[in-house]
């Protein structure tokens, strides 16, 4: 029997559709005039394989990045499909379509530890 052991699967899954939507974006297959220039920081897929977040890095203002990932959202089905043509297995992931927000807060502590150590010139 079987044991119910941590499984290689999802992340293979999540692999699969990164390269895939990555690919697409790349082709600039997505028309949505909202979806510029985007990142694939991490994509992570539910045990089940039934759920896929894509977490996104789009660039420029907050509102343009807040778009980028609606327009994302809005062409889930589309890039679904194309994500269908590529995996083997028999359930294809429902995309979700995130804000990864990482990055902003690297920066944030970056420019803290930058002025700590202003201080601690000055002093």
């Amino acid at each position: 029997m079987a044991g119910k052991g941590s499984s290689r699967r999802p992340e293979q899954v999540a692999e699969s559709i990164r390269a895939t939507v990555a690919e697409a974006l790349l082709r600039g297959d997505v028309r949505d005039p909202r979806v510029g220039l985007v990142t694939l920081s991490m994509v992570a897929v539910t045990r089940d394989l039934a759920h896929a977040t894509i977490h996104v890095v789009p660039h420029g203002t907050m509102a343009e990045k807040e778009a980028a990932v609606v327009g994302l959202q809005s062409a889930a089905g589309y890039l679904r499909r194309m994500v269908a043509q590529t995996l083997t297995t028999r359930i294809v992931p429902e995309l979700h379509f995130e804000l990864d927000r990482g990055f902003e807060y690297a920066q944030q502590i970056n420019t803290l530890l930058n002025e700590i150590k202003r201080e601690d010139g000055a002093a």
